[in-house]
């Protein structure tokens, strides 16, 4: 930004909010200026999400008022708000998959002559504009669904910024994207602020706040803790002002097992015929073993072999020194695997479905062979929601339940069943910073307790902090192992981006 008096594009003050049994958010204050990223941080039920559907015009305030260029405005639908210049891209996706990138930019706005048929020429058009003021490289004519989750973000931008939007909500934007993809999404950002435009960025990723943004406000319980520069401020402030207490990122203690402990889990020469190529490795019980690398790297399609979800075609896995053969999920959790996975909505959960039956899936033979005994499955339940501090919801479905929630449900699932190895794919991907501590707690506390944990993280502070033994991949190989005492983020990418030519196999 530049001038010593920054123009003030929006102001929300005294803002309020409540609904039946919950205030949301209380007398909240925010300034968004012309041509500035303003991060917008809390955990989990904060009250962000609130704060941007007012925003948007989803619903109204109870109480404050809202300034756009000075002037007062009030919402009554989303379509006032984007008529009014502001736009939000959600975390979830809004794209029509089979439509084309031109048809899903200007959906339900498409160019039509006089007799209301579309005008493809002028539609392909004004999209190419469009593209072409944030410098992004696509076919018009490209279905939404054959493109990566970086370019469908950008056509979510493109949407955004085809109703002329002057503040865009960009919500989790980098949750599903590459570092590579994240690159491309930060400078359009900073094309859109050099252009004036206002951006609220909402992001549990600590680092992305500080390398991208230019002030930074925190909300907790739905209350403002404060608005800051960004380098009038640092992470373990931030965070503290967010969750209410001191944090700070430890590395664990190394706890080197001896050279004779016979392995939890061995995996040898294991490949699948496609991406994965000879792949050796070992975990100890007593240890968090971090696969580390690049997306695309084959670290998830290591975890579902391992799993039994992928199909092996050469190489073998051992537990306990004896091999096994896993040919389904159900096969490697009798051996005594339990597979956490990256996706928590697509392949971890049962979203319509209650606490107690998603806590209860992966031991359903505890509750009876011919009829489920619902009463222990919620005592059950209501031992874990004690135990992982959830919202008491066992009448719900776990769709209602906020990500972080979402999260403790899929690890309480595992914490019943208690398998000797214990495989966590992003366990922290899109949770807040409290509900992060939690599990990374959770996961101490299991290894403590003689389980050998593999912990797939795309996070490196959050591999540094965890591991006891840092494995990089690359390409599907293992590019080899850092010890501990060196490991450094440096360090880790330096390996991940080796030419595939001189990778160093990884030696238990």
């Amino acid at each position: 930004m530049t001038g010593s008096s920054p123009t003030v594009l929006l102001r929300a003050e005294g803002i309020s909010k409540s609904f039946p049994g919950v205030r949301a958010l209380h007398s909240v204050n925010l300034e968004v200026r012309a041509g500035e990223v303003h991060a917008l941080v809390g955990e989990n039920g904060a009250g962000k999400s609130t704060l941007m559907h007012i925003l948007a015009g989803v619903f109204p305030p109870d109480e404050g008022s809202l300034y756009l260029d000075g002037q007062a405005v009030s919402f009554t639908s989303p379509h006032a708000a984007q008529a009014a210049g502001i736009a939000m891209v959600f975390q979830e996706r809004s794209l029509a998959g089979p439509l084309s990138v031109a048809e899903n930019v200007f959906f339900g706005r498409q160019p039509a002559g006089r007799w209301g048929v579309i005008n493809g020429p002028r539609l392909r058009r004004n999209t190419l504009e469009v593209l072409a003021e944030l410098d992004i490289q696509l076919d018009p004519d490209s279905a939404v669904e054959d493109l990566s989750p970086a370019e469908q973000q950008m056509v979510e931008i493109a949407k955004a910024l085809s109703i002329k939007a002057r503040l865009l909500v960009l919500d989790e934007p980098t949750a599903t994207l590459t570092e590579t993809e994240t690159a491309a999404l930060f400078r359009v950002i900073n094309r859109l602020r050099d252009r004036g435009v206002g951006i609220i960025y909402i992001s549990h990723r600590m680092a992305e706040v500080f390398r991208v943004c230019d002030r930074i406000t925190v909300l907790r319980d739905g209350e403002c803790q404060g608005t800051f520069e960004r380098g009038g401020v640092s992470e373990e402030q931030l965070i503290s002002r967010m969750v209410g207490r001191e944090f700070r990122f430890r590395a664990t203690d190394n706890m080197r097992v001896s050279a004779a402990t016979v392995p939890a889990l061995e995996v040898q020469d294991l490949g699948d015929g496609g991406q994965l190529d000879r792949i050796s490795f070992q975990a100890h019980s007593g240890q968090i073993t971090a696969l580390a690398g690049l997306a695309g790297s084959g670290r998830t399609e290591l975890a579902m072999a391992i799993f039994g979800a992928r199909l092996i075609s050469s190489g073998r896995i051992l537990i306990q020194g004896q091999p096994v053969v896993l040919g389904s999920p159900r096969e490697a959790i009798r051996a005594g695997i339990g597979y956490l996975p990256e996706d928590r909505k697509e392949a971890g959960l049962f979203l319509e479905m209650s606490l107690a039956a998603n806590f209860a899936v992966a031991t359903l033979e505890r509750f009876g062979c011919w009829r489920l005994d619902d009463r222990a499955m919620e005592e059950q339940a209501a031992a874990a929601v004690t135990r992982l501090r959830l919202t008491n919801l066992r009448a719900r479905s776990v769709q209602e339940l906020s990500g972080g929630n979402q999260q403790k449900v899929m690890l309480a699932r595992w914490l019943l069943v208690r398998p000797p190895i214990f495989i966590v794919d992003e366990p922290t991907r899109g949770i807040d910073i409290g509900a992060k501590l939690e599990v990374h707690q959770l996961l101490r506390e299991l290894a403590q307790d003689g389980i050998a944990v593999i912990l797939i993280s795309s996070e490196l502070p959050e591999v540094l902090s965890l591991a006891d033994r840092i494995l990089v991949m690359r390409e599907g190989s293992l590019a080899g192992e850092i010890p501990r005492a060196e490991a450094t983020e440096e360090t880790i990418l330096r390996l991940a981006a080796l030419p595939h030519s001189i990778h160093a196999h990884a030696h238990a």
